[in-house]
């Protein structure tokens, strides 16, 4: 209990600091939220968005999940970027996966996990799709580390194919998708350089949701 009433004295601290740097920091931040970014990132606790981004309350429109999964049938991360995207209005959307991930990690593993095991089986069917390659790693650590990037693309992809991200860019030409991971041994961030631009083009004929030309070579 010591540590949870801490939380308390580190929340009181907290708001005295803030005020001492804008008196004014909490009404400004009670007014409304306007952030560029959508990051949608694993639940693990060593990994916390805005401070490894460097920004504040107010910046970030953040989901977090186990393996940092976008999977159509579920209703909570499809409901965050619908409302990220349409009322938000956000530019961009980071899908941030961390090496050492518990979740890849136990995707990898020939075990009954239970209630996950229809959450994990998304990241198994990454596997699956990218096998020849993640097979020619003898090293289960390297194959571990690129199965994470490889989830992080594939989620990224899922993220391209619904409709109100479609829609949205072919009226802004936002938002635009990014893929990323951490490095928790070192604190940075990797940008995996998706080719949203390119994604768009190779996948519009099969998952085209808006009948329009919103895209062209």
């Amino acid at each position: 209990m010591d540590s949870y009433k801490q939380i308390f004295e580190n929340n009181r601290l907290w708001v005295e600091r803030r005020k001492g740097e804008d008196a004014d920091f909490f009404k400004k931040l009670a007014k409304d939220q306007n952030p560029d970014y959508l990051y949608i990132g694993c639940s693990d606790s060593r990994v916390s968005a805005e401070e490894m981004m460097g920004l504040g309350p107010g910046e970030v429109f953040v989901h977090r999940n186990i393996a940092n999964v976008v999977n159509t049938l579920d209703m909570s991360s499809t409901a965050v970027i619908q409302y990220a995207v349409e009322h938000l209005r956000v530019k961009h959307i980071i899908v941030c996966g961390h090496y050492d991930c518990g979740g890849v990690k136990a995707a990898m593993q020939a075990k009954d996990y239970g209630l996950l095991n229809p959450w994990l089986r998304t990241i198994r069917d990454v596997y699956r799709l990218h096998q020849d390659e993640l097979d020619s790693f003898t090293d289960p650590h390297q194959r571990s580390r690129r199965l994470v990037e490889l989830n992080v693309q594939e989620q990224c992809l899922n993220v391209v194919k619904m409709a109100v991200i479609q829609e949205s860019y072919l009226e802004s030409k936002y938002p635009i998708v990014h893929g990323w991971v951490f490095d928790i041994k070192t604190g940075r961030l990797i940008d995996l350089n998706i080719n949203f631009d390119h994604i768009l083009h190779t996948i519009q004929k099969i998952y085209d949701l808006t009948g329009e030309p919103w895209h062209h070579n």
